[in-house]
């Protein structure tokens, strides 16, 4: 068993202790991971850093693949499929952590958005459960997303009706094929179509937005208010549009801590399954840890919105657009390196379930909170 030699992402969350009794595991930077590191390497873990494909892999005894991640488009399937390498990525595994990456930014960028309508593009592990969520929470909401079944969601609508949205979420796969690509699906034309004010909000693949025709309607249309997570051609990103996006994240939306330790432990699974052994049984390691009020106004205080404050003292949005927009401007480094490096070290978040909130009195609000997550005392 243990003369299996598994490479691995030094970036996934507790790999070598959660596969170290499986195999000898060695880490390095997913940017680093070549040819010749994998020539004795039976097993590869990678993240969506890593593009896996016949340049990589030919001469290799690679006979597993893993990916921590949802999307697969840094992955080369068909290739992995005509060597028989078994192929296992960790569907859902961050999803709760990116629809509450959203919902921070609603808090902190989006005044009144529960009164406003929300437009989301592809409804699958992400955009579905931001869609429970959001209707969870009494927000008018609408769907695109062509591979759905009508009779399975009663706000299903075509493209055009959801660019009418007040607020724009795009969480679709990136695909370049079949009937329903969705590279540069937000082109010109459909930025261009979006009624004035309107929120963008992009934290599925950066390239499903032509981050070109982007900038060229912001410079233009100063009522288009923009919040990217994902860029094109990352980590190379337009440092042009970063300073024009009201709100840019350096693609960590999923990067809570229970859904980076959630991912490796779908990875392994998937490798006993292939191996045909038992699979392990995990322990819930998000302990709750209490949370200040912080300012979180009681039942009769005026203000703001207990929700808004609970959200924003777990996670607020706007200080890492804070870091990322120093390091970038500021760095002599060249912006890609800095680009991962932000990601490579990007602090610890937890995830809502973590937090407890206290001396919340208002009915609304202690239901609201609950459906976020949040324990209540």
């Amino acid at each position: 068993m243990n003369n299996i030699r598994i490479l691995a992402d030094k970036n996934i969350a507790d790999v070598s202790q959660i596969f170290a009794p499986y195999g000898e595991v060695s880490l390095c930077h997913g940017s680093e991971i070549n040819a010749e590191l994998l020539i004795d390497v039976d097993v590869l873990l990678v993240r969506s850093t890593t593009s896996v494909d016949r340049h990589l892999l030919a001469g290799s005894k690679v006979s597993f693949v893993g990916s921590a991640t949802i999307g697969t488009d840094h992955i080369d399937v068909n290739y992995l499929s005509s060597r028989n390498i078994h192929f296992a990525n960790a569907p859902g595994c961050n999803a709760n952590a990116v629809v509450q990456y959203v919902i921070a930014v609603l808090c902190s960028n989006v005044p009144g958005w529960r009164n406003k309508t929300v437009g989301i593009i592809g409804c699958g592990q992400v955009g579905g459960r931001l869609l429970k969520c959001l209707e969870a929470l009494e927000v008018k909401c609408k769907v695109y997303d062509p591979f759905l079944d009508a009779r399975k969601c009663s706000v299903l609508v075509g493209f055009p009706e959801l660019m009418t949205a007040d607020v724009v979420c795009v969480h679709t796969p990136l695909t370049q094929t079949g009937q329903f690509p969705t590279y540069h699906m937000i082109d010109k034309a459909a930025l261009e179509s979006m009624k004035p004010g309107v929120v963008l909000i992009n934290a599925g693949r950066g390239a499903v937005v032509d981050n070109k025709a982007l900038l060229e309607v912001l410079r233009k249309n100063a009522s288009l208010r923009v919040i990217l997570d994902v860029w094109e051609h990352e980590p190379h990103i337009s440092l042009p549009l970063l300073a024009e996006v009201e709100l840019g994240t350096p693609h960590i939306a999923g990067h809570s801590i229970e859904g980076k330790l959630r991912g490796t432990q779908m990875l392994l699974e998937a490798f006993c399954r292939w191996r045909n052994e038992a699979e392990p049984v995990f322990s819930d390691e998000a302990e709750a840890l209490p949370l200040s009020n912080q300012g979180l106004p009681g039942e009769h205080e005026e203000g703001g919105s207990t929700l808004e404050n609970a959200v924003l003292a777990a996670y607020n949005p706007g200080d890492d657009f804070q870091t990322m927009r120093h390091t970038l401007n500021n760095s002599a480094t060249e912006s890609g390196l800095c680009f991962d490096d932000l990601r490579r070290n990007y602090k610890q978040r937890w995830e809502f379930t973590h937090y407890e909130v206290s001396d919340v009195l208002d009915t609304r609000t202690r239901r609201d909170l609950k459906v976020l997550g949040f324990s209540l005392r």
